[in-house]
C-alpha cells in the first residue's frame, strides 16, 4: 500500500554490482507498486532502499521521517572493514572511532553521545553495563544507524541514536564463498560462507558463516584472534509462514589498548609513541565467550494482518586481567617519566533474554492507507560481574622493562561483586498513514523497568542495593510529502528516556530524557540508482548524570543541547562506480554544572568523508580490475567536558584495489594510506593513539 514513491510510478530496480568476471549488471525494470526491498536481504552495491529498523516495517527510506544510514555488505567488502568503526567511517553524524581501535568493544558517538549502549543485533538490544561487546562484522549483511530519540520502537535509549546489526540469513538459492587473509599487525585469517536449499524444492533452507583469525593490534603484544561461526535455518513452508533460526557463538581475547598519561603524549615536546606498551605480556590476559540462539517468526492469518515475533537468549562469559595506566596524579609519578599502573581483574557472566511480539495491520480506511503496528517487548538482562582494581608496579616509559615481577597493593582500591537483574516490558502502537503523495507516522511507547539487586564490596562486606523503578511514555511524529521525481522533504519530533544506574552515594537519579525536533529532504533517483539525504535537528538532553569529586556524590544538571546539520549521498551505478559521501556539522552544549557551555567531548564541528570504488567494465583493456580510494576528515575536538584538552584536525586517506574473474576475487585495502600519527582521544583515563597505516590482502573463491 506504501509503495516507494507512489502507485502510479514507474520505479527501476537498478541493482549495480558485479558478475563473477567483473562486469556490472543492471536488472530489470520493474513496477514497484505493491513490491519493495526486503530490508534485511542482501543489496548489490552500496544503495539500500528500505530499512528494518526505523520503523519496525520494512518502510522505504524515501518515507522515513527521521535520517537513517545503512552501511551494505558491498560496502564493507570494498572497504575492507573488519570493525564496526570501520564500517562506520564514511557515514554521516557519526564519529566511529572516538577513542581508537579497541577490540573489545566499539564506541560510536551517533550526533555526540556515546553510543556504545545504543546498539542492537536483529532488532533487539545488546545488554553490558560498560557497553556492547564487538560483534564479528563478517556475519553481518548490513548496519543500519537511526539517528535521534528512538525510544518509541525501543525503550530505553540515548537521544542520539541507535546502531542496528542485521545478520545474515538463508536464502533459497544456492551459494558459497570461502577466503584468505593476511595483513598488517601479524593477521592471519580463513572464513566462509554457505548457503542455499537443503535439498531441490526444499522448505528450508541454511547458512553457515565462519571466521578464524589471529592477529595482534598496533602494539604488538596486544591480542586480537577471534573464532567465530554462524549457522542458520530457515523453514517456509508456504507464502504465509516463515520461521529463521538464528544463532551465533564467537570466542576472541580482546585486550585493552594502551593508555598513556597526557603529560607523555598531548603536552610533551617528545611524546611516546603509539606502539608504547604500558602493560605487561606476563600478566595481561583475556577470555571471553558470545553466544546468540534466537528465532524471528512471521504469520499472516489474513490479507491484512500477521503476527511477528523475534527472540534471543544471549550468554557473554569473559574473564580478564591487564595492567594499564592509572589516573591518579595524571598516570606519572613524581619524576614524571614512570608510568603509574592499575591492576584490572574482571569476570563478567551475563544473560540477556529479548522477546518482541508485535501485530501489523494494512488497510484502508476510505482514502486513506494505513500501516498498523501493535507490539509488546520484553527484555530480562542478568549481571553477575565481579571487578578488581589493584595499584600495581609502575613503568619507566623511557626505560621500560618487561616481564619483571608484578607487585600489587596489598588491599584492592576496588573490589566490587554485582549481581543484579534489570527487568524491561513495554508497549508501544505506530500508524504509518498514506494519503495520496503524503506520508505520516505517529507513535507511542510506554515503558516499565525495574532493577534489582545489590553491589557487594568486598574489602568491607557492606552491599548497597541497586533496586530501582523507572516508567516513561515516549512518542514519535512525522510528517512527508513524495513528489513524483523523488524527492521528499519532511518534519519529525521524536523523544527519548534512558534510566541512570543508582549511583555509588546519594540519592536515585530521575532518568535521563531526550528531545528532537528534525526537518530534512531526501532525494531517490527515479532513473539511476543513488539515495540522497540532508537534515537539520534540534537535539536537546536532560537530566544528565554529573559526579562531584568534592562532595563524593552524583547530582543531575540540565543537560545538552545538540544542533546539526548532515548531508549523505549514496551511488551505484551500472557503469561500475560505486560511491558515498557524507558531511557532518555538530554544534553542540554543556548546559548547567561546573562544564556549562562547554562542548561535548569527542564531538567535532566538523567532519566529512568521501569513498569511490570503480571497476572496469566488461570488453576494456582492465576489464576485472577495480581501484577504490576515499578521505576522512574528523575536525578539531575536545577530548573531555571541561574543553582541556584540544585535539587537532585529522584527514586520513583510504585505497583499495581488486580484480574478479570466474569466482575469484583478490583485493588489497589500505587503511590511513599515509601513515598519519594523531592522537585520537585524551581524557581522565589517558590518550589514545588513532591506528597506523594497515594493509590486509585478500583471496576469495566463490560460486
Amino acid at each position: 500500500m506504501l509503495s516507494t514513491v507512489c502507485g502510479t510510478v514507474l520505479m527501476p530496480a537498478v541493482a549495480s554490482g558485479q558478475d563473477e568476471q567483473g562486469a556490472t549488471a543492471l536488472a530489470p525494470i520493474t513496477v514497484t507498486g505493491e513490491q519493495q526491498e526486503n530490508p534485511t536481504a542482501p543489496v548489490r552495491g552500496y544503495v539500500a532502499k528500505t530499512s528494518s529498523t526505523a520503523t519496525k516495517t520494512g518502510t522505504p527510506l524515501l518515507e522515513t521521517q527521521q535520517s537513517i544510514s545503512v552501511v551494505t555488505a558491498d560496502q564493507i567488502k570494498a572497504q575492507g572493514a573488519t570493525t564496526l568503526g570501520q564500517a562506520l567511517g564514511y557515514s554521516s553524524g557519526v564519529i566511529s572511532e572516538p577513542y581508537g581501535a579497541d577490540s573489545r568493544f566499539d564506541s560510536p558517538r551517533i550526533r555526540g553521545f556515546d553510543g556504545r549502549q545504543s546498539q542492537f543485533l536483529d532488532g533487539l538490544k545488546m545488554m553490558r553495563t560498560a557497553g556492547a561487546p564487538s560483534y564479528e562484522l563478517y556475519g553481518l549483511e548490513r548496519v543500519e544507524v537511526l539517528k535521534g530519540p528512538a525510544s518509541v520502537m525501543y525503550g530505553q535509549g540515548n537521544p542520539g541514536g541507535l546502531i542496528n546489526l542485521i545478520s545474515k540469513r538463508p536464502v533459497f538459492e544456492t551459494f558459497g564463498e570461502v577466503g584468505l587473509e593476511a595483513g598488517s599487525y601479524e593477521t592471519y585469517g580463513s572464513f566462509f560462507d554457505v548457503g542455499g536449499p537443503v535439498s531441490p524444492g526444499s522448505d528450508f533452507a541454511y547458512r553457515l558463516t565462519g571466521v578464524a583469525r589471529l592477529a595482534n593490534q598496533q602494539v604488538e603484544e596486544l591480542d586480537n584472534d577471534r573464532y567465530f561461526i554462524a549457522p542458520a535455518l530457515t523453514w517456509k513452508p508456504d507464502e504465509d509462514t516463515s520461521f529463521t533460526l538464528l544463532t551465533s557463538f564467537q570466542h576472541d581475547n580482546p585486550s585493552s589498548p594502551s593508555m598513556l598519561p597526557v603529560s607523555l603524549t598531548l603536552n610533551s615536546s617528545n611524546p611516546l609513541g603509539r606502539d608504547f606498551f604500558v602493560g605487561d605480556e606476563g600478566f595481561d590476559r583475556s577470555s571471553r565467550n558470545q553466544a546468540n540462539v534466537g528465532y524471528q517468526f512471521e504469520h499472516r492469518f489474513s490479507d491484512d494482518w500477521k503476527f511477528r515475533q523475534s527472540f534471543r537468549y544471549s550468554n557473554l562469559d569473559w574473564k580478564y586481567q591487564s595492567l594499564g595506566m592509572s589516573s591518579l596524579t595524571g598516570g606519572v609519578l613524581p619524576d614524571g617519566v614512570t608510568i603509574r599502573r592499575n591492576a584490572t581483574f574482571q569476570d563478567e557472566r551475563l544473560n540477556t533474554v529479548n522477546v518482541d511480539n508485535n501485530v501489523l495491520g494494512e488497510f484502508s480506511t476510505g482514502d486513506v492507507d494505513h500501516k498498523l503496528l501493535i507490539g509488546a517487548e520484553y527484555r530480562y538482562f542478568d549481571n553477575d560481574t565481579g571487578t578488581q582494581f589493584f595499584q600495581a608496579t609502575g613503568l619507566n616509559s623511557r626505560n621500560p622493562v618487561y616481564g619483571a615481577p608484578i607487585v600489587l597493593a596489598k588491599t584492592p582500591t576496588t573490589n566490587t561483586l554485582v549481581q543484579s537483574t534489570l527487568s524491561q516490558f513495554g508497549i508501544y502502537a505506530q500508524d504509518e498513514v498514506a494519503l495520496d503523495k503524503w506520508r505520516a507516522t505517529l507513535g507511542l511507547r510506554q515503558d516499565w523497568a525495574q532493577t534489582d539487586g545489590d553491589s557487594l564490596n568486598r574489602n568491607n562486606g557492606i552491599a548497597r542495593p541497586l533496586d530501582k523503578d523507572d516508567h516513561k511514555l515516549t512518542g514519535r511524529a512525522g510528517l512527508s510529502y513524495i513528489f513524483d521525481n523523488g524527492i521528499a522533504p519532511y518534519v519529525s519530533y521524536a523523544t527519548s528516556f534512558e534510566p541512570v544506574p543508582v549511583p555509588t552515594s546519594g540519592q536515585p537519579l530521575d532518568p535521563t530524557t531526550g528531545k528532537q525536533v528534525e526537518i530534512g529532504i531526501k532525494y531517490q533517483p527515479t532513473s539511476w540508482n543513488g539515495f540522497f539525504s540532508i537534515a537539520a535537528y534540534d537535539l536537546r538532553q536532560k537530566n544528565v548524570a554529573v559526579f562531584d569529586a568534592t562532595t563524593l556524590t552524583y547530582f543531575q544538571i540540565g543537560g545538552a543541547n545538540v544542533k546539526g546539520i548532515e548531508a549523505e549521498g549514496v551511488v551505484s551505478l551500472t557503469d561500475g562506480l560505486d560511491l558515498r559521501a557524507a558531511y557532518t556539522y555538530t554544534d553542540s552544549e554543556i548546559v548547567g554544572g561546573v562544564d556549562d557551555g562547554n562542548e561535548l567531548d569527542n564531538t567535532p564541528r566538523h567532519a566529512a568523508s568521501l569513498w569511490a570504488d570503480y571497476t572496469f567494465r566488461e570488453g576494456s583493456a582492465l576489464e576485472g580490475f577495480g581501484v577504490g580510494a576515499g578521505v576522512r576528515y574528523v575536525g578539531q575536538r575536545y577530548g573531555n567536558t571541561a574543553n582541556t584538552y584540544d585535539l587537532d584536525a585529522v584527514a586520513l586517506v583510504d585505497a583499495s584495489i581488486h580484480y574478479q574473474k570466474d569466482g575469484i576475487r583478490a583485493s588489497v585495502n589500505l587503511a590511513n594510506l599515509g601513515d598519519k600519527e594523531y592522537i585520537s582521544s585524551c581524557g581522565t583515563f589517558g590518550c589514545n593513539y588513532g591506528n597506523g597505516r594497515s594493509i590486509m590482502g585478500r583471496l576469495t573463491f566463490s560460486w
